[in-house]
C-alpha cells in the first residue's frame, strides 16, 4: 500500500504489463526522496520570473501622451526609432546591465612594480554602455535639434526607456549633457568646439562623457563656503588647479567641468560665491596620462556601483577659464537645469520598471489559492503606485516640453517663468516619490524583492541617491523660494494663472468635476497661504519651504483642460488634461481622480495647524534632542 501510494503521488499508475517500468519509476522516486528538495530531477521550477517586454510598447502613458502632442510627421519617424530602441533595449542593453552590476569599476593605484597609475578599470559592458549611448544619439539628439522645439522632449524620452538599463550609464550622460549645455550658452568659444563636437557626436570612438567635479569637503549644495580648490593662472593663459574634490561621479570620464576660486598676484583668493569661477578640462592628454590628477580611493556607495566615484587630488592640472572670472556659480545654472531633469527621468523610469515588474509578477504569483492579482488589496496598492508614476511622468513631459520650447527661443515669459519653478519642484518631488514607490513595489515580491539576485535591489539602492543627488529636498525647497523672491512674484502669479486657466477649461467636462472642485480648493488655500504669509519672518517660509513646494508639485500635476473644445496647442499636458483628451480611457480618467483624492495643498493643513508660526522652530530643536 505504502508503495503504491507513493507512486500514486507522484503520477505513475501501474498495470501488469507496466509493473517492471513502475518498480524502475518506484527506485528513482525513492532515490528523489533520499535527496535535497533542491536537487530532485522531478521537482519543477517554483516560480516563474516577472518580465517585461518591448519597454516602448507596453508604455500606454508614453505612447498615448506622444500622439497627443508631437506634429504627426515627428510621431512617425521617432515611433519607428522607439520601437526599434525598445528592442534593442530589452535583447542587447539590459543583460549588459546587469553586467555592469556584477563587475564594479576597480581601482588600481600601483603596478606590480611600485610605480603609481592611478587606473580605474571598468568592465567591456560599461565600456559598451558609452558606445551605445554614442550610436543612439542620446546626448547628439537634443542639440542636432531635427524636430526643433521637440528634439528636447525625443531625447528625453530615449532616455527615459534607457535609464533602468543602462547598468548606471544615465549618470555620466547627466553630467555630459550638462556640460554641452554650458558650452552651448557661452556661445561654443573657439577653444571648446573641439570638446562640444566630441560630448555632442554619434560616433562611438569620437564620443566624449564629461564629468562635474564640485563637491569638496567642506560643502556639497553650499558650493559658495564649501569650495577651497585655488587655481593659479599661467604665461599662456592657462590656469592650473589645486585642491581636493571629496566626490567625483563617472570618474572615469574624459573631461570635467569644476569650480574653483582664482589667487591673485599675492595668492590671495576672494570668498563666497563671488569668488568661484568655471573650468574644463582634461581628465588624462593624449598619451591617457592623468592630468596632474592623483585618485586617493573610490567611494564605497549604497548603490550606483556600477560607476566609479572617487576621491581626486588636484595637483596642478592644466585647466581653462571658460566663465568670467567670479561668475562660475551663475555658468552652472544652465548644467544645473540639465542633470536635475536627468534626475527626474531616472525617478520616473525607476518607477515605472519597478511597477511593471510588480505588475507581471502579479500575474504569475499564486498565494492562498489565487493569482496575485485576483487579491483586492494587493491590486489597490499597485493601483496607487501606478497613479504616482503617471504624474510624475507627466510632469517630467512638462519640464522637458517648456525647455525644448526656451532651447529654440519659442517659450513665452510665462513658459519660461514656469521653467524656472518646475525644475526643482520636479527634482524634488519625484525623487521623493521614487524612493517611496521603490519600497513598496519591493514589497509586493514578498521575501523575493529582498534577495539581491532578482535585481530588485539593486532598483531600490540606485533610487536611494535621486532625492540626494543635485541636491536635497530641503535645498531644493529653499530653491523654489528664491525663484519666487527673486522675481518679484512674477513666478508665483504665472503659475496660478495657468492652473486657473486650465481649470476654467475643463469645468465643463463632467467626470472630472471631482477633480477640478478640489483643485480649485486647494488653489484657493494656496492663494490665501502666500497672502498670509507674504509679511512673515523669512524662517516662517523657510519651515514651510518643502511641504509649499509638495503643494506645487500636486496642484500641477493634477491640473486640467478639455481638449475637445479647444486645439493642443502645447501648453501643459497633465493628469486631468491627458484625462479629459477625446480619445482618453477610463484608466487615464480614474488616474486623475485618484491623484486629486490625496491632500494637494500640504502647505495649508500644516499652517492650521501652527506648524511653522511662532515658536514651531524652537519646539522642532527640543523634539530632536530632547533626549540626547
Amino acid at each position: 500500500w505504502d508503495r503504491c501510494q507513493m507512486l500514486n503521488i507522484k503520477g505513475i499508475h501501474t498495470t501488469v504489463g507496466q509493473e517492471q517500468q513502475a518498480s524502475m519509476q518506484e527506485k528513482r522516486v525513492l532515490e528523489d526522496l533520499e535527496m535535497p528538495l533542491a536537487r530532485r530531477e522531478t521537482e519543477t521550477l517554483f516560480q516563474e520570473q516577472p518580465e517585461t517586454g518591448n519597454q516602448y510598447l507596453e508604455d500606454t502613458l508614453l505612447r498615448s501622451y506622444l500622439k497627443t502632442h508631437l506634429p504627426p510627421k515627428v510621431l512617425e519617424e521617432v515611433h519607428q526609432d522607439l520601437e526599434r530602441f525598445g528592442n534593442r533595449l530589452l535583447t542587447k542593453i539590459q543583460p549588459l546591465s546587469w553586467e555592469c552590476e556584477l563587475n564594479p569599476p576597480v581601482f588600481q593605484q600601483y603596478d606590480a612594480w611600485g610605480r603609481r597609475v592611478d587606473q580605474i578599470h571598468t568592465c567591456s559592458a560599461w565600456r559598451r554602455m558609452k558606445e551605445i549611448s554614442a550610436e543612439e544619439g542620446l546626448i547628439a539628439e537634443a542639440y542636432e535639434r531635427r524636430y526643433s522645439n521637440w528634439s528636447r522632449l525625443y531625447q528625453a524620452v530615449k532616455l527615459y526607456l534607457f535609464s533602468s538599463s543602462s547598468g548606471g550609464f544615465s549618470c555620466p550622460l547627466a553630467m555630459t549633457d550638462g556640460a554641452a549645455k554650458v558650452i552651448e550658452s557661452l556661445g561654443i568659444p573657439g577653444s571648446l568646439k573641439n570638446a562640444f563636437d566630441h560630448l555632442t557626436s554619434r560616433d562611438p570612438e569620437k564620443f566624449w562623457t564629461s564629468g562635474q567635479w564640485m563637491t569638496e569637503r567642506r560643502g556639497g549644495s553650499d558650493v559658495a563656503n564649501g569650495t577651497e580648490t585655488v587655481a593659479r593662472k599661467q604665461p599662456d593663459g592657462t590656469y592650473r588647479l589645486y585642491g581636493f574634490k571629496w566626490f567625483t561621479s563617472a570618474a572615469d570620464s574624459d573631461v570635467t567641468l569644476t569650480l574653483a576660486r582664482i589667487a591673485d598676484a599675492e595668492g590671495q583668493c576672494t570668498q563666497g560665491s563671488r569668488g568661484l569661477s568655471l573650468f574644463f578640462l582634461r581628465v588624462r592628454d593624449e598619451e591617457g596620462k592623468l592630468n596632474s590628477i592623483q585618485v586617493q580611493r573610490l567611494k564605497d556607495k549604497l548603490g550606483t556601483r556600477q560607476m566609479a566615484t572617487a576621491e581626486l587630488w588636484l595637483q596642478g592640472a592644466r585647466a581653462e577659464l571658460i566663465s568670467a572670472e567670479g561668475r562660475g556659480v551663475a555658468a552652472i545654472s544652465n548644467m544645473l537645469n540639465i542633470t536635475r531633469m536627468h534626475n527626474v527621468i531616472a525617478a520616473v523610469a525607476s518607477m515605472r520598471r519597478m511597477i511593471s515588474l510588480s505588475r507581471d509578477y502579479a500575474c504569475k504569483r499564486l498565494a492562498f489559492g489565487k493569482l496575485l492579482k485576483d487579491h483586492p488589496l494587493h491590486m489597490q496598492t499597485l493601483a496607487r503606485m501606478e497613479v504616482q508614476v503617471r504624474g510624475a511622468f507627466l510632469l517630467l513631459m512638462e519640464i522637458v516640453r517648456l525647455l525644448g520650447l526656451a532651447e529654440t527661443n519659442l517659450a513665452s515669459e510665462q513658459d519660461q517663468l514656469l521653467l524656472r519653478l518646475l525644475i526643482p519642484v520636479a527634482k524634488l518631488y519625484t525623487g521623493k516619490q521614487a524612493s517611496a514607490v521603490a519600497v513598496e513595489a519591493m514589497e509586493s515580491f514578498g521575501g523575493q524583492g529582498y534577495m539581491e539576485d532578482t535585481g530588485l535591489p539593486v532598483i531600490l539602492r540606485d533610487t536611494l541617491v535621486l532625492s540626494i543627488w543635485e541636491g536635497t529636498t530641503n535645498i531644493l525647497s529653499l530653491d523654489v523660494l528664491r525663484s519666487l523672491a527673486k522675481s518679484r512674484g512674477q513666478v508665483m502669479a504665472a503659475f496660478l494663472s495657468t492652473v486657473q486657466k486650465k481649470l476654467e477649461l475643463a469645468s465643463g467636462t463632467e467626470e472630472l468635476s471631482p477633480g477640478v472642485q478640489r483643485t480649485r480648493e486647494a488653489i484657493g488655500s494656496l492663494r490665501q497661504f502666500v497672502e498670509a504669509t507674504g509679511s512673515e519672518q523669512a524662517q516662517t517660509m523657510e519651515l514651510a519651504a518643502r511641504d509649499f513646494s509638495y503643494s506645487l508639485a500636486r496642484i500641477y500635476t493634477g491640473r486640467a483642460k478639455t481638449g475637445i473644445t479647444e486645439p493642443w496647442n502645447g501648453s501643459g499636458a497633465l493628469l486631468m488634461e491627458h484625462a479629459a483628451r477625446p480619445d482618453a480611457s477610463s484608466t487615464d480618467v480614474c488616474a486623475a481622480l485618484r491623484w486629486c483624492n490625496q491632500e494637494l495643498c500640504p502647505v495649508a493643513v500644516e499652517s492650521g495647524r501652527g506648524s511653522y508660526g511662532g515658536g514651531a522652530a524652537l519646539q522642532d530643536s527640543a523634539l530632536v534632542f530632547g533626549n540626547s
